[in-house]
Protein backbone atom coordinates (compact mmCIF):
# COMPACT_ATOMS: atom_id res chain seq x y z
CA UNK A 1 0.00 0.00 0.00
CA UNK A 2 1.20 3.51 -0.80
CA UNK A 3 0.45 7.14 0.00
CA UNK A 4 -0.80 9.36 -2.80
CA UNK A 5 1.35 12.32 -1.75
CA UNK A 6 4.52 10.20 -1.90
CA UNK A 7 3.74 8.36 -5.12
CA UNK A 8 3.96 11.66 -7.00
CA UNK A 9 7.72 11.55 -6.52
CA UNK A 10 9.16 8.87 -8.79
CA UNK A 11 12.68 9.31 -7.41
CA UNK A 12 11.65 7.42 -4.27
CA UNK A 13 10.04 4.07 -3.59
CA UNK A 14 7.87 3.38 -0.59
CA UNK A 15 5.28 0.94 0.60
CA UNK A 16 3.50 -0.54 3.59
CA UNK A 17 3.46 -4.30 3.16
CA UNK A 18 0.53 -6.28 4.49
CA UNK A 19 0.96 -9.58 6.33
CA UNK A 20 -0.11 -11.49 3.22
CA UNK A 21 1.83 -13.58 0.66
CA UNK A 22 4.62 -14.74 2.95
CA UNK A 23 6.04 -18.04 4.18
CA UNK A 24 5.29 -18.01 7.91
CA UNK A 25 2.53 -20.09 9.45
CA UNK A 26 0.38 -20.13 12.56
CA UNK A 27 0.34 -16.94 14.62
CA UNK A 28 2.92 -15.43 12.24
CA UNK A 29 0.94 -16.01 9.06
CA UNK A 30 2.34 -15.02 6.72
CA UNK A 31 4.75 -12.16 5.80
CA UNK A 32 6.41 -11.77 9.21
CA UNK A 33 9.71 -9.89 8.89
CA UNK A 34 10.90 -10.01 12.49
CA UNK A 35 13.25 -12.44 14.23
CA UNK A 36 13.02 -13.15 17.94
CA UNK A 37 9.26 -13.60 18.18
CA UNK A 38 9.12 -17.38 17.94
CA UNK A 39 8.74 -17.68 14.18
CA UNK A 40 10.87 -20.12 12.15
CA UNK A 41 14.05 -18.24 11.18
CA UNK A 42 14.06 -19.65 7.65
CA UNK A 43 10.55 -18.27 7.14
CA UNK A 44 11.64 -14.80 8.27
CA UNK A 45 14.62 -14.92 5.91
CA UNK A 46 12.38 -15.93 3.02
CA UNK A 47 9.92 -13.14 3.84
CA UNK A 48 12.68 -10.54 3.90
CA UNK A 49 13.97 -11.81 0.56
CA UNK A 50 10.46 -11.45 -0.84
CA UNK A 51 10.35 -7.81 0.20
CA UNK A 52 13.84 -7.27 -1.20
CA UNK A 53 12.67 -8.63 -4.54
CA UNK A 54 9.65 -6.31 -4.43
CA UNK A 55 12.02 -3.34 -4.21
CA UNK A 56 14.22 -4.81 -6.94
CA UNK A 57 17.05 -5.98 -4.73
CA UNK A 58 17.91 -2.71 -3.00
CA UNK A 59 19.48 -2.85 0.48
CA UNK A 60 17.02 -3.17 3.34
CA UNK A 61 18.27 -1.32 6.41
CA UNK A 62 17.01 -2.08 9.92
CA UNK A 63 17.52 -0.66 13.41
CA UNK A 64 16.91 -2.30 16.76
CA UNK A 65 13.59 -0.78 17.78
CA UNK A 66 13.26 -0.01 21.49
CA UNK A 67 10.27 2.40 21.69
CA UNK A 68 12.54 5.36 22.32
CA UNK A 69 13.31 8.58 20.47
CA UNK A 70 16.81 7.95 19.08
CA UNK A 71 17.31 8.78 15.39
CA UNK A 72 19.81 6.66 13.41
CA UNK A 73 21.47 8.30 10.41
CA UNK A 74 22.23 5.79 7.64
CA UNK A 75 25.28 6.62 5.52
CA UNK A 76 27.10 4.95 2.64
CA UNK A 77 29.15 2.85 5.08
CA UNK A 78 26.01 1.09 6.28
CA UNK A 79 26.24 -1.39 3.45
CA UNK A 80 26.35 -5.12 2.97
CA UNK A 81 23.86 -5.83 5.75
CA UNK A 82 22.85 -9.46 5.92
CA UNK A 83 19.07 -9.35 6.01
CA UNK A 84 19.03 -13.11 6.70
CA UNK A 85 20.01 -12.26 10.29
CA UNK A 86 18.90 -9.67 12.81
CA UNK A 87 21.98 -7.51 12.16
CA UNK A 88 21.11 -3.83 12.46
CA UNK A 89 22.70 -0.43 11.80
CA UNK A 90 22.08 0.81 15.32
CA UNK A 91 19.64 1.09 18.19
CA UNK A 92 16.82 3.52 17.59
CA UNK A 93 13.31 4.00 16.31
CA UNK A 94 13.86 6.37 13.40
CA UNK A 95 16.07 5.99 10.33
CA UNK A 96 17.16 8.87 8.09
CA UNK A 97 19.28 8.85 4.92
CA UNK A 98 20.18 10.73 1.76
CA UNK A 99 21.98 7.72 0.28
CA UNK A 100 20.47 6.16 -2.83
CA UNK A 101 19.59 2.50 -2.67
CA UNK A 102 19.31 2.29 1.13
CA UNK A 103 15.72 1.35 1.87
CA UNK A 104 14.75 2.06 5.45
CA UNK A 105 12.48 -0.54 7.01
CA UNK A 106 10.57 -0.58 10.29
CA UNK A 107 8.69 -3.54 11.76
CA UNK A 108 5.18 -3.07 13.09
CA UNK A 109 2.23 -4.61 14.88
CA UNK A 110 0.02 -1.64 15.94
CA UNK A 111 2.67 1.11 16.17
CA UNK A 112 2.71 3.81 13.53
CA UNK A 113 5.16 4.02 10.69
CA UNK A 114 5.59 7.62 9.61
CA UNK A 115 7.28 7.98 6.23
CA UNK A 116 8.97 11.32 5.54
CA UNK A 117 10.48 12.76 2.38
CA UNK A 118 12.08 16.08 1.51
CA UNK A 119 11.98 16.36 -2.31
CA UNK A 120 14.29 19.40 -2.29
CA UNK A 121 17.23 17.92 -0.36
CA UNK A 122 16.36 14.32 -1.37
CA UNK A 123 16.22 12.94 2.17
CA UNK A 124 13.97 10.13 3.41
CA UNK A 125 13.08 8.95 6.90
CA UNK A 126 11.10 6.10 8.41
CA UNK A 127 9.88 6.40 12.00
CA UNK A 128 8.64 3.61 14.25
CA UNK A 129 6.26 5.45 16.55
CA UNK A 130 4.36 3.70 19.32
CA UNK A 131 2.69 5.50 22.21
CA UNK A 132 5.99 5.71 24.08
CA UNK A 133 7.66 7.27 21.05
CA UNK A 134 4.75 9.67 20.71
CA UNK A 135 5.06 11.03 24.23
CA UNK A 136 8.84 11.36 23.71
CA UNK A 137 8.18 13.30 20.46
CA UNK A 138 10.28 11.07 18.23
CA UNK A 139 8.69 12.79 15.22
CA UNK A 140 9.93 16.20 16.30
CA UNK A 141 13.42 14.79 16.88
CA UNK A 142 13.46 13.16 13.44
CA UNK A 143 12.45 16.35 11.67
CA UNK A 144 15.08 18.21 13.70
CA UNK A 145 17.77 15.79 12.48
CA UNK A 146 16.59 16.21 8.89
CA UNK A 147 16.76 19.99 9.24
CA UNK A 148 20.10 20.24 11.04
CA UNK A 149 22.00 17.33 9.50
CA UNK A 150 20.68 17.48 5.95
CA UNK A 151 19.65 21.16 5.62
CA UNK A 152 16.00 20.27 5.09
CA UNK A 153 13.20 22.77 5.55
CA UNK A 154 10.22 21.43 7.46
CA UNK A 155 7.82 23.15 5.07
CA UNK A 156 9.15 20.99 2.21
CA UNK A 157 8.77 17.64 4.00
CA UNK A 158 5.97 15.28 2.97
CA UNK A 159 4.60 12.74 5.46
CA UNK A 160 2.48 9.60 5.44
CA UNK A 161 1.06 8.08 8.64
CA UNK A 162 0.67 4.35 8.11
CA UNK A 163 -1.79 1.69 9.28
CA UNK A 164 -1.66 1.38 13.08
CA UNK A 165 -3.84 1.18 16.17
CA UNK A 166 -6.69 3.58 15.54
CA UNK A 167 -8.73 5.73 17.93
CA UNK A 168 -11.39 3.03 17.76
CA UNK A 169 -9.09 0.55 19.54
CA UNK A 170 -6.29 2.48 21.31
CA UNK A 171 -7.69 2.02 24.81
CA UNK A 172 -5.46 3.00 27.75
CA UNK A 173 -7.21 2.22 31.03
CA UNK A 174 -4.05 3.18 32.96
CA UNK A 175 -3.49 6.37 31.02
CA UNK A 176 -3.09 8.47 34.18
CA UNK A 177 0.14 6.66 35.02
CA UNK A 178 1.30 5.99 31.45
CA UNK A 179 0.53 9.09 29.42
CA UNK A 180 1.41 12.67 30.54
CA UNK A 181 -1.55 14.94 31.19
CA UNK A 182 -0.67 17.29 28.34
CA UNK A 183 -1.76 14.54 25.92
CA UNK A 184 -5.09 13.80 27.56
CA UNK A 185 -7.02 16.03 25.17
CA UNK A 186 -6.44 13.30 22.54
CA UNK A 187 -8.53 10.95 24.73
CA UNK A 188 -12.18 10.17 24.19
CA UNK A 189 -14.70 9.67 26.97
CA UNK A 190 -14.07 5.91 26.91
CA UNK A 191 -10.28 6.18 27.43
CA UNK A 192 -9.36 5.71 23.77
CA UNK A 193 -6.57 7.87 22.38
CA UNK A 194 -6.26 9.31 18.86
CA UNK A 195 -2.55 8.90 18.16
CA UNK A 196 -3.08 9.64 14.46
CA UNK A 197 -4.13 13.17 15.38
CA UNK A 198 -1.27 13.45 17.88
CA UNK A 199 1.27 12.49 15.18
CA UNK A 200 -0.23 14.96 12.75
CA UNK A 201 -0.10 17.73 15.36
CA UNK A 202 3.50 16.89 16.29
CA UNK A 203 4.51 17.04 12.64
CA UNK A 204 2.78 20.40 12.26
CA UNK A 205 4.49 21.53 15.46
CA UNK A 206 7.80 20.56 13.86
CA UNK A 207 7.02 22.86 10.93
CA UNK A 208 5.36 20.58 8.38
CA UNK A 209 2.43 21.96 6.41
CA UNK A 210 -0.92 20.35 7.20
CA UNK A 211 -1.57 19.76 3.50
CA UNK A 212 1.67 17.75 3.22
CA UNK A 213 0.52 15.15 5.77
CA UNK A 214 -1.53 12.15 4.70
CA UNK A 215 -3.08 9.67 7.13
CA UNK A 216 -3.89 6.16 5.96
CA UNK A 217 -6.75 5.87 8.44
CA UNK A 218 -6.49 2.08 8.73
CA UNK A 219 -6.65 0.46 12.17
CA UNK A 220 -4.49 -2.65 12.45
CA UNK A 221 -6.58 -4.24 15.20
CA UNK A 222 -9.70 -3.88 13.04
CA UNK A 223 -7.88 -5.44 10.08
CA UNK A 224 -5.97 -8.44 11.40
CA UNK A 225 -6.51 -10.33 8.16
CA UNK A 226 -4.23 -7.77 6.50
CA UNK A 227 -1.96 -6.52 9.30
CA UNK A 228 -0.35 -7.94 12.42
CA UNK A 229 -1.82 -6.52 15.62
CA UNK A 230 -0.36 -7.12 19.07
CA UNK A 231 -3.48 -5.68 20.69
CA UNK A 232 -5.71 -7.89 18.59
CA UNK A 233 -3.73 -11.13 18.61
CA UNK A 234 -1.12 -11.22 21.38
CA UNK A 235 1.52 -13.47 19.86
CA UNK A 236 1.88 -12.31 16.29
CA UNK A 237 4.37 -11.20 13.65
CA UNK A 238 5.51 -7.82 12.38
CA UNK A 239 4.69 -6.27 9.00
CA UNK A 240 7.06 -4.01 7.11
CA UNK A 241 7.03 -0.37 6.09
CA UNK A 242 9.77 0.75 3.70
CA UNK A 243 11.02 3.93 2.02
CA UNK A 244 14.13 4.68 0.00
CA UNK A 245 15.70 6.86 -2.68
CA UNK A 246 16.07 6.08 -6.38
CA UNK A 247 13.96 3.02 -6.81
CA UNK A 248 13.70 2.14 -10.48
CA UNK A 249 10.01 1.20 -10.40
CA UNK A 250 7.01 1.33 -8.05
CA UNK A 251 6.53 -1.61 -5.72
CA UNK A 252 4.69 -4.42 -7.46
CA UNK A 253 1.13 -4.91 -6.30
CA UNK A 254 0.90 -1.91 -3.97
CA UNK A 255 -2.39 -0.12 -3.45
CA UNK A 256 -2.85 3.47 -2.37
CA UNK A 257 -4.38 4.19 1.00
CA UNK A 258 -7.54 6.19 1.36
CA UNK A 259 -6.81 9.46 3.11
CA UNK A 260 -8.15 10.46 6.49
CA UNK A 261 -10.84 7.79 6.98
CA UNK A 262 -11.46 6.03 10.27
CA UNK A 263 -11.53 2.29 9.64
CA UNK A 264 -13.96 -0.08 11.28
CA UNK A 265 -14.53 -3.74 10.50
CA UNK A 266 -17.44 -2.88 8.27
CA UNK A 267 -15.40 -0.27 6.40
CA UNK A 268 -12.12 -2.11 6.05
CA UNK A 269 -12.65 -3.50 2.54
CA UNK A 270 -13.71 -0.12 1.22
CA UNK A 271 -10.78 1.73 2.79
CA UNK A 272 -8.20 -0.69 1.40
CA UNK A 273 -9.18 -0.26 -2.26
Amino acid sequence: MQFENLTRHTEIGHGVFTRRFGHSTGAFHSLNVSFGLGDVADHVRANRRRISRAIEGEDLVFAEQVHGNVVVVVNSQNSGLDMSTDRVVGIGDALVTDVSGKFLMVQLADCQSILLYDPIQKVVANVHCGWRGSIKDILGRTVDVMNKRFRCNSRDIIAGIGPSLGPCCAEFINYRSEIPEKFWHYKSANDHFDFWSLSRDQLIGAGLLRENIETGGICTKCNTESFFSYRGEGQTGRFASVIGLNMSAPFAGCKRTKQGKHTTKSQKNENMK
